[in-house]
């Protein structure tokens, strides 16, 4: 597949969302995500990039390629596009990249696109990471109406696992006490960097993220005051490096399935918007004598 180029790690830890009962369309996270990250040249964002970015959809589409991608733009830091692209397992994605180079007509049309996406981008990077149920809490959401991803990553110090561990577990306990309708979804990159940790916290509207500091408020009173001490050296002890950001999902950058774009279809594939009607001009008056 065309995106299997770059990655960004991220880790939404204390994100809040609304509460979410369990139904059906409750999408449970993927057990690989190869992840791409293009940074753009100023001025090259938006209409010109989504414009590169729909020529791989339209190539991918016509060649039925059966896997799928989230595609999403950066609200905070250096611009920036991330590509998030699913997979059951690494040897799923080895047949998906096999599948993409068999296909003569597909490889010809994606090298084409990734010429003129070039000439937008300053630079690309790559990873893959693997899920972790022991990190992640109440992870499945109705991924079709998300909008949002507030996305922290986390640079483990080496030989620091075990206060890494001990902190999550502790954050988790805490957000079960005080708010159980809290949920993010946690990655571990396995290549392409070095000792980092990933959460997704998806959100469906930016109020989200005022209801945050409630829920930090009630989080820290579940944890008390010996507890939050405890915590904050544990977190000394094993974060290196720590970052959050926010991205917003992009139809138009992506590629996605069928069964998303009847979940949601305004928000994935809207109707063209209508031509403006002709305006009749109005009769000349003839010149006087």
């Amino acid at each position: 597949m065309r995106k299997l180029v770059g990655f960004f790690v991220f880790f939404a830890f204390l994100g809040i969302a609304a509460a979410q009962e369990q139904q059906q369309g409750m999408n449970q996270p993927p057990k690989v995500l190869v992840i791409t990250r293009e940074f753009l040249k100023p001025g090259k964002s938006g209409a010109p990039h989504e414009k590169t970015e729909m020529v791989f959809t339209q190539a991918l589409a016509r060649a039925k390629e059966p896997v799928h991608y989230l595609g999403m733009n950066s609200l905070s830091g250096k611009t920036r596009a991330l590509f998030v692209i699913p997979f059951d397992s690494f040897e799923a994605w080895e047949k998906d990249t096999m599948w993409s180079q068999g296909n003569a007509a597909l490889s010809a049309a994606l090298d084409r696109a990734n010429v003129a996406d070039g000439e937008l981008l300053e630079s690309t990077d790559q990873g893959a990471f693997v899920y972790s149920a022991e990190y992640s809490f109440h992870p499945a959401v109705d991924m079709p109406h998300m909008r949002y991803f507030e996305i922290e990553a986390f640079q483990i110090r080496p030989g620091h696992r075990a206060e890494w561990d001990e902190a999550v577990k502790m954050v988790k306990a805490a957000y079960e006490k005080a708010v159980p309708d809290a949920h993010w979804a946690t990655y571990e990159e396995i290549l392409g960097g070095r000792n980092f940790f990933v959460v997704f916290t998806p959100m469906k509207s930016l109020s989200e993220l005022d209801h945050e500091m409630m829920a930090n408020k009630q989080f820290m009173g579940a944890m008390g005051a010996d507890g939050m001490k405890k915590l904050e050296e544990l977190s000394a002890a094993s974060i290196e490096s720590s970052t959050t950001n926010l991205f917003a999902f992009n139809a138009k950058l992506s590629y996605i399935s069928e069964d998303w774009i009847k979940a949601d279809p305004d928000f994935w594939k809207p109707k063209a918007a209508p031509a403006p009607a002709a305006t009749k001009k109005k009769p000349e008056k003839p010149a006087a004598n």
